[in-house]
């Protein structure tokens, strides 16, 4: 596995935790069925939303999403969540490896608020990814989102 020597993911990485950068997500996939490296795939600017329409059943990936959060115009603050997700339709060998793939990423993708695992694309409904972050950023103020 090469994710740590990989300076294209590292600088990805960064890329997504800079605020002054549009990009807000990243994917890496692995570069085959038979191979355990990941490669960068893709990046966007589109956040969440976009970010979803790239995953397959067939495919385990993770990734790596810049979320802006507030509870009202003076409290904007930025949380990331590091995506594990593992498609209804994928292999049972990259199963059984992913969750020492996901050591391996951890060790490039260090900050993040919230850990997301995933099968299906709507375990990553934006509603309740954003309540997550809250809950998870401790003090929250939202009395619309008062209910945990």
């Amino acid at each position: 596995m090469t994710v740590a020597k990989n300076p294209e993911i590292a600088n990805a990485y960064e890329d997504v935790r800079d605020d002054k950068t549009a990009t807000n997500w990243l994917l890496l996939e692995y570069e085959s069925d038979k191979k355990d490296d990941l490669k960068l795939s893709k990046t966007g600017e589109g956040g969440l939303q976009e970010f979803v329409k790239e995953l397959k059943p067939d495919q385990a990936a993770f990734g790596y999403i810049r979320v802006p959060i507030s509870n009202d115009e003076l409290s904007q603050r930025t949380k990331f969540v590091l995506v594990c997700w593992c498609g209804p339709k994928v292999k049972v060998m990259r199963k059984a490896k992913l969750g020492i793939h996901k050591t391996e990423v951890k060790n490039v993708i260090r900050t993040f608020s919230i850990e997301l695992m995933g099968s299906d694309i709507h375990d990553f409904d934006e509603k309740e990814v954003v309540l997550r972050l809250k809950k998870a950023g401790g003090a929250n103020y939202d009395r619309q989102s008062s209910n945990y």
